[in-house]
């Protein structure tokens, strides 16, 4: 396994700052979260994104992921979704990154199916995948690999498990990598007090059952990115990240295969 940390836990820090956090904190990654408030996203020009693919690489890092937030099951027309990750996933390549995460957004299967195929050539072209967390209305790892298994692109497609989602939808751990397996490119963790209350806390100190799902990767040899997931955007009362992190590297430590 490799930790990584998402820059949605750095609100009002910049792309230097975030890369101080991680260098400091033993990360060899940094999930860069697409939004103009973090200064990376889709409308960066070819300057922009040369300097911050040269920025992260000059400080040992590699970009794990590009957290968008396209919706590939959004109830709609299939074109604007398809063109918004189409541009997500230009700038992955252009930024180096190795896949783009896209939420759901939407319960029907054959909708997002329809738009990961329709991306799959350009995205195999890219050398790029798309990343389908496990969140909203597909948040277990059923209706993810539900997802997947009918959109049959294998080269061009993978899981993201966040360990939260799933089991506070009833699903265990076990079922959710079972379910999750024929497809795990990343996994997010994070801890949360409760299924109910979903305000972030350390590692170990709140109720998702985070040995249990590392020991599960750890059996089965997970050896992909681990990004800390710490919502200080959507919390900002919690912690900074830099305060959380050294669990996370534990985490990874203790279960790395």
């Amino acid at each position: 396994m490799r930790l990584a940390v998402s820059t949605l836990g750095m609100p009002g820090e910049g792309l230097d700052r975030a890369i101080e956090i991680a260098t400091g904190h033993g990360c060899q990654g940094l999930e860069l979260r697409l939004h103009p408030d973090t200064g990376v996203h889709a409308g960066l020009g070819p300057g922009e994104r040369a300097s911050v693919r040269e920025r992260v690489e000059a400080a040992g890092l590699e970009i794990s992921a590009l957290a968008g937030y396209v919706g590939i099951c959004e109830p709609g027309p299939d074109e604007p979704v398809i063109e918004a990750l189409l541009a997500d996933l230009r700038l992955a390549a252009d930024l180096g990154a190795p896949g783009v995460r896209v939420f759901p957004r939407g319960d029907g299967p054959a909708v997002g199916a329809r738009r990961l195929k329709a991306v799959a050539g350009p995205a195999g072209d890219l050398g790029r995948r798309v990343l389908v967390e496990t969140h909203d209305s597909m948040a277990t790892g059923a209706a993810v690999a539900g997802l997947l298994a009918a959109a049959d692109c294998p080269g061009t497609t993978g899981a993201l498990w966040d360990l939260l989602h799933p089991w506070r939808n009833g699903e265990p751990p076990a079922r959710s990598l079972a379910e999750l397996a024929p497809y795990l490119s990343y996994v997010q963790i994070k801890d949360a007090v409760s299924a109910r209350d979903t305000t972030p806390v350390p590692l170990w100190t709140g109720s998702v059952p985070l040995d249990e799902a590392g020991a599960l990767l750890r059996e089965a040899g997970f050896d992909g990115w681990v990004s800390l997931e710490w919502e200080r955007t959507w919390y900002p009362q919690v912690a900074p990240v830099e305060e959380i992190l050294p669990g996370a590297a534990e985490w990874v430590r203790r279960f790395a295969s």
